[in-house]
């Protein structure tokens, strides 16, 4: 089988598909079941560090997609690049998660690899990237008959045009989707070099009130090119084109409105001089 084994089970997240379950339900109980001013969400951003300090919100934020929509796709954009590293994409195989595998839509990753250049990676050769693979087991548990297009791209123009072109794709191929950029927000503490803040609750503040919320107002704006701009000049987004490429996905698709979900930061289960942001984002 050509299956791309799974990294980070084990350790980000559970290895045991009884044990992922129970943290799930876990999670959707964390989640509650606030109201959310959307009828029918086509897409999502949410966070990727372990399911510890953020699974509750991913989980949430792909719960409530699936409640409104059964796709034949779900595309996900994602990974740790620059505005200057190469698309990435996996064309064929199949997705390890504790609930099994998830098979890569062959037809449009197909119809993507011959409009755009990508760096092609297969089921045993592929970097090491958490931004997707902590999405998967939430994808299998939730989308049961969905399969996937993953792809890494980076902050830059052209990830838009890319994203653009997904949508044309997949209606000529006749699938429906709904889309998830993966990213986490600001990195700040000694452990990331960026200390300008200083340390203690006045930088967590400034991080929540200040530096995350531009790039927060940004993708509830659903402006795709001010969260690039963002993520690049304020390090408020590690992975903006990710981030940037769902929402131009979603506008493409038609969303005309994008909800705050939840937010939170490693330092509430974890003080520290080092943390991290992460939001979850409904359109």
């Amino acid at each position: 089988m050509n299956l791309r084994k799974s990294v980070f089970s084990g350790s980000w997240y559970p290895a045991d598909r009884k044990a992922c379950e129970a943290q799930i339900q876990q999670f959707l109980e964390e989640g509650g079941n606030p109201p959310v001013p959307l009828a029918n969400p086509i897409g999502g951003i949410v966070p990727h560090a372990g399911w510890f300090f953020s699974g509750s919100i991913a989980c949430n934020v792909i719960h409530r997609l699936a409640r409104s929509a059964s796709p034949d796709v779900v595309v996900v954009f994602g990974m740790h690049l620059h505005s200057r590293s190469p698309r990435t994409i996996m064309p064929d195989g199949e997705w390890d998660t504790p609930f099994g595998s998830i098979a890569v839509d062959t037809a449009l990753a197909g119809e993507l690899t011959r409009r755009h250049t990508f760096q092609v990676e297969t089921a045993t050769r592929f970097q090491q990237d958490n931004t997707i693979e902590l999405q998967m087991p939430f994808i299998r548990y939730f989308f049961k008959d969905a399969r996937v297009v993953a792809m890494g791209v980076p902050p830059a123009a052209e990830t838009l045009a890319l994203a653009r072109s997904v949508v044309e794709a997949a209606r000529e191929l006749g699938l429906s989707m709904v889309v998830i950029g993966s990213t986490d927000l600001t990195h700040y503490g000694p452990n990331y070099g960026f200390t300008s803040k200083g340390a203690g609750q006045k930088a967590v503040d400034w991080v929540r009130d200040e530096n995350d919320r531009r790039v927060i107002d940004a993708m509830i704006r659903m402006d795709p090119e001010a969260v690039i701009r963002e993520g690049l000049s304020n390090d408020n987004a590690c992975c903006c084109g990710a981030a940037a490429a769902a929402i131009a996905v979603g506008k493409a698709m038609g969303a005309e409105k994008a909800v705050e979900l939840a937010y939170a930061t490693s330092y509430d289960k974890s003080p520290g001089d080092s943390f991290v942001g992460y939001v979850g984002i409904l359109f």
